[in-house]
């Protein structure tokens, strides 16, 4: 099966795109251009909070092969989105309590890939990814999720910290990772519960951890302070798989 992203050059496809209910996730203008039509396009991209860049003609060129974009190029993702209470029905559907992973930032499209495999084989029921200032479904986060998009839903928000608020009112509580958390051995991981997972780089950032309620650390013996941001997911994952599954017996 394919997971190629999908271009779509010139205003009437991208127009007709949008119309039809196609998840755009980027969409490249050219900059300075502002007619009817672009407005139009424009509009559209608002209802579905698309990420728009202002960009040169040489950019737009350079997207669209043959130079012929009437000023406007989207990028459709390679797979849809779920919505969030698709979560909550998978994990009703298994008569489990819900268990999310949240990517606050994740750029890397491999480590999006492996977090949405971990994800799959931990039972979560889905991860939340943010709008802004993070990968979406691309073709390579699909590839390397091994199958695993197929089956574990993907929900895409404008607002993390915002939708962390909502799912507190519904029960949930949350956990980020840190290394100057409490052990995670020694944090109660069951119960109705979201695993937020921090920026490559920078990790958590602070409003987020602020909504928080546990911070948990995962014990490291090495010389080095740090994991990959989805071996970091999957250790924490594993977890509160074996918490959840020591509960049970």
């Amino acid at each position: 099966m394919s997971y190629e992203e999908t271009t779509i050059i010139g205003r009437n496809p991208v127009l007709e795109a949008y119309r039809s209910g196609k998840t755009i996730d980027k969409l490249f203008i050219l900059d300075g251009c502002q007619d009817g039509p672009i407005k139009s396009i424009l509009r559209e991209s608002r209802k579905q909070d698309t990420l728009v860049r202002y960009v040169s003609r040489e950019k737009l060129d350079s997207l669209s092969d043959h130079g012929k974009h009437q000023g406007v190029v989207a990028v459709a993702a390679a797979y849809e989105y779920a919505d969030v209470e698709d979560l909550f029905k998978k994990a009703e559907e298994k008569g489990e309590d819900p268990f999310f992973i949240l990517c606050d930032e994740i750029e890397d499209p491999h480590n999006l890939g492996a977090i949405l495999r971990t994800a799959n084989l931990a039972g979560a029921h889905g991860l939340i990814i943010p709008k802004r200032r993070a990968v979406g479904l691309t073709g390579t986060v699909a590839k390397v999720s091994a199958g695993a998009i197929h089956y574990t839903p993907v929900a895409r928000v404008t607002n993390l910290g915002r939708t962390i608020d909502e799912l507190k009112k519904r029960g949930m509580w949350f956990v980020c990772g840190d290394m100057d958390g409490e052990r995670m051995y020694d944090v109660n991981l069951t119960g109705p519960i979201g695993l937020v997972i921090g920026n490559e780089g920078s990790g958590v950032s602070r409003l987020i951890r602020e909504k928080c309620d546990y911070i948990a650390s995962i014990p490291m013996k090495g010389d080095i302070d740090s994991l990959n941001a989805s071996v970091a997911a999957g250790v924490l994952a594993f977890e509160i798989v074996r918490q959840r599954n020591n509960k049970n017996r």
